[in-house]
């Protein structure tokens, strides 16, 4: 509804950028938390990339995910809340609980400042991360969002983090929601045009392929599907009433390899793609470098292994229609160029 006020936690990243987008554009109000005041104007300039002039429609909190300070206040007045904050760097820490605290007991923060402001809904971000690393399917069908990760598995960080955030927060639901609803959305590689020089995970491994640094790519699959397509999911998921309760898987298709992805970057970027690479690394050279290279261990297991995942529910239950991983790739691609952060 217009002028019902949005929390969106995470406003300087990838995906809280492109949900206050969207937010705006169906006319709400939103506020947005950063760690620092003084990203407000990277916030603004963000979104101006993106072709909105919020002016007074978007206000700022300052938060911690590590702190109760400034929760209250950021939740006071709000009729929903996208928690989005999580940490995802681009190099996996030495100690895990510097993902999986900030991610566990910020989705707890959120909640509680959601409950007691008497918020109607919120809306989590997970991930595919908590979804696709529990035991493969027998009959090789696809996961789908009655699957959980098994974070004693062989599993980073970062897939652990994002299992027990979720399982965290559905367990808060149960236990002490009160009347508080949750929706979750859980998003694979997360693709699409880039607002700003900061750039997520995902999109650095599209901008190493384009800026020549990455010689050869590896057989490794990556689900894909568009910022804007998450944002919209997410709104769908705030809104609907049949979305409370419930778990949304993101992803646009049929996962790609980095080859394949390459190839895609070349076909529709044409010169600006000169420097993606057409060579694939072959696994025993990855699993040799891998030994040296501790950022590398992650990877070996996951060389040539699909994992196979479906949007059915979000089409059914929401009406989703992600673009296709090729749209999705493409506009990232682009968008790296116009920004001038590959040239």
């Amino acid at each position: 509804m217009s002028g019902e006020l949005v929390l969106v936690t995470g406003g300087s990243g990838f995906v809280g950028a492109h949900c206050i987008l969207k937010l705006l554009d169906a006319g709400y109000r939103v506020r947005t938390t950063v760690r620092s005041l003084d990203r407000e104007a990277d916030v603004r300039a963000m979104l101006k990339v993106g072709g909105a002039e919020p002016g007074s429609s978007l206000s700022f909190a300052a938060v911690d995910l590590l702190a109760d300070d400034g929760w209250a206040d950021a939740a006071a007045g709000c009729d929903f809340v996208l928690h989005v904050a999580s940490p995802f760097p681009v190099m996996m820490p030495r100690d895990e609980d510097e993902l999986i605290r900030p991610a566990r007991e910020g989705a707890l923060r959120a909640l509680r400042a959601a409950r007691d402001a008497g918020v109607k809904r919120v809306v989590l971000t997970s991930s595919f991360a908590a979804i696709g690393y529990g035991p493969p399917h027998p009959d090789g069908s696809p996961f789908t969002e009655e699957d959980w990760t098994d974070p004693d598995g062989q599993v980073s960080a970062y897939v652990k983090s994002k299992t027990f955030a979720e399982r965290a927060a559905w367990d808060f639901i149960e236990r002490e929601g009160g009347g508080l609803e949750l929706a979750v959305v859980n998003p694979v590689g997360i693709f699409g045009p880039v607002l700003g020089p900061d750039v997520s995970s995902s999109i650095e491994l599209v901008r190493r392929m384009m800026n020549g640094s990455l010689p050869a790519v590896p057989r490794m699959f990556f689900g894909i599907v568009d910022v804007r397509d998450v944002a919209d999911l997410h709104v769908r998921a705030m809104t609907d009433p049949a979305a409370a309760g419930n778990r949304f898987l993101a992803i646009a298709g049929d996962a790609l390899t980095l080859p394949e992805m390459a190839a895609v970057l070349r076909k529709r970027l044409g010169t600006a793609a000169r420097r993606v690479p057409k060579r694939v690394m072959p696994d025993g050279l990855l699993k040799s470098i891998a030994v040296f290279a501790p950022s590398l261990r992650q990877i070996v297991p996951e060389l040539g292994r699909a994992k196979p995942a479906t949007n059915a529910k979000a089409r059914r239950v929401l009406g989703w229609e992600p673009r296709t991983n090729e749209d999705a790739l493409t506009a990232t691609g682009e968008s790296l160029v116009r920004l001038g952060i590959v040239n």
